[in-house]
């Protein structure tokens, strides 16, 4: 009768030049994503359970009285403001406006995500604003608002630029910025970019 043993030597541990162990007390990191835009995984329901159970106030201000006229008067402030500078045209004070208000708007809106306040406990720490504003649906009045102020700006800049195209350019190129993340398609899209990795958070 033919018995086979079977190899009982043990593996060879994967050692450092100084004797140890190279996994020791260590976890071995986790792969970064290579992919430059990536969608958000949906909320789970623990998460769920916290936005419902306390209003968001850090969403919430886009529907209350005045708040849609602060947009307005912010543009205007950057265009008294840009006006009153030496040296400055007509044309380069609507496109310094622009892209101050696109920026502003994409930082906010887009950029920063979770809640600057310690009310909800990180139930939106993985939403942006955009994301909060009326539990996430699209096409609420407030939506087409924010939606409608940098297209009637970029109008705005582009007729007072007198369709220049140099400025016209980067009057567009500003617009695309903050528009594009506001369509229902981007929705809880990222680009590994501007927030880092994935798999780090």
């Amino acid at each position: 009768m033919l018995a086979f043993t079977p190899n009982t030597k043990p593996a060879p541990s994967l050692r450092s030049s100084g004797g140890k162990k190279m996994n020791d007390g260590k976890k071995s990191r986790r792969r970064r994503s290579s992919s430059l835009i990536y969608q958000e995984p949906p909320e789970s329901i623990e998460h769920m359970s916290d936005q419902s159970a306390l209003p968001n106030v850090n969403a919430d201000w886009v529907n209350a009285k005045g708040a849609w006229a602060i947009h307005v008067i912010c543009i205007i402030g950057l265009k008294l403001l840009f006006d009153v500078i030496p040296g400055v045209s007509q044309e380069t004070s609507w496109t310094l406006v622009n892209i101050v208000y696109m920026f502003s708007s994409y930082l906010m809106f887009h950029y920063v995500r979770g809640v600057p306040f310690e009310f909800n406990a990180g139930a939106y720490d993985n939403l942006n604003m955009w994301e909060q504003i009326d539990n996430g649906d699209q096409y609420t009045p407030a939506k087409k608002f924010l939606l409608s102020v940098p297209i009637v700006l970029f109008l705005l800049s582009t007729h007072y630029t007198h369709y220049d195209l140099t400025y016209f350019i980067i009057n567009f190129l500003a617009v695309l910025g903050v528009v594009i993340p506001k369509l229902p398609s981007s929705h809880r899209m990222r680009v590994n970019l501007f927030s880092g990795d994935p798999e780090d958070r």
